[in-house]
């Protein structure tokens, strides 16, 4: 069968993905090098369409992992299941992409339990193995496999961090959201609005993420905004758009969600 690395990256369905620096270079250098990566960066802006772009271009089978607080190490590696009446070994998405090589992403890694960091180590040094004890054996991570990493540093409490030790086992690149006219760029691409709406809602959306008087733990992701335009892409009125797309996910208070509203819906008319 041929290798979908070897067709070029035109004829391969690349997911869109704008570059704002030089992430896309770093990506392919760490790959080639065999280093892992660590994303940082706030919700919604961009790191998995990054990674699922990046793997497409280099042609990799991609595992991703959105992490929460009972991922255990088990979930990555596998586990025996019972099928047809006999016991069986399936292995994990992080197993699967060291035998058969390819991108395993680990999202929001810190939301994981302490356990998934420790099976994580062995493949971040020069070693790059995977040891499995309950099947006895340990795989070596072929050259065409990669880790990657994210988390939101914004977001995190001491109880949810990445330790040192495990940071400075990583490359990292941090992401925010895109300036003014890339991230207009990206509306119009992914909602099909005309360049005039697609400027307005990010206008909005920056505009939220400015407010320092409320108490927002994030403010709106180029992901919201996304929602927002393909909403009024459908036909929804731009009001209601806004409220169902910027206003309501940011918070459940009603004092807080009143003063969004005065501070965007201004800039509408």
């Amino acid at each position: 069968m041929t290798n979908p690395a070897a067709r070029p990256a035109q004829e391969r369905e690349i997911p869109f993905y704008r570059p704002v620096g030089n992430e896309c270079e770093i990506f392919q250098k760490a790959f080639e090098l065999k280093l892992p990566l660590l994303l940082k960066g706030p919700t919604g802006c961009g790191k998995t369409r990054f990674v699922t772009h990046m793997a497409a271009r280099l042609g990799l089978p991609l595992q991703t992992v959105a992490c929460h607080d009972d991922l255990a190490a088990a979930d990555l590696t596998g586990r025996y299941l019972l099928k047809g009446g006999e016991t069986v070994w399936t292995d994990g998405p992080l197993t699967t992409a060291v035998r058969h090589g390819g991108v395993c992403y680990l999202d929001e890694v810190v939301e994981a339990r302490k356990d998934v960091t420790v099976v994580l180590h062995p493949l971040t040094d020069d070693r790059r193995i995977l040891p499995l004890e309950r099947t006895g054996e340990t795989l070596e991570a072929p050259g065409d496999f990669m880790l990657v990493i994210s988390y939101n540093p914004g977001y995190q409490n001491i109880l949810k961090s990445l330790k040192p030790s495990t940071r400075q086992r990583f490359l990292a690149l941090s992401f925010d959201y895109p300036p003014l006219d890339v991230e207009t760029e990206v509306v119009g691409r992914e909602t099909g609005l005309e360049d005039g709406k697609a400027r307005l809602i990010v206008r909005l959306a920056r505009r939220l993420r400015s407010l320092k008087d409320y108490d927002l733990e994030e403010g709106a992701s180029t992901r919201l905004v996304i929602y927002c335009g393909n909403l009024m892409a459908a036909g929804v009125p731009i009001t209601e758009a806004i409220e169902a797309a910027l206003i309501e996910p940011l918070s459940d208070d009603e004092d807080v969600k009143a003063g969004l509203r005065e501070a965007v819906l201004a800039l509408v008319d």
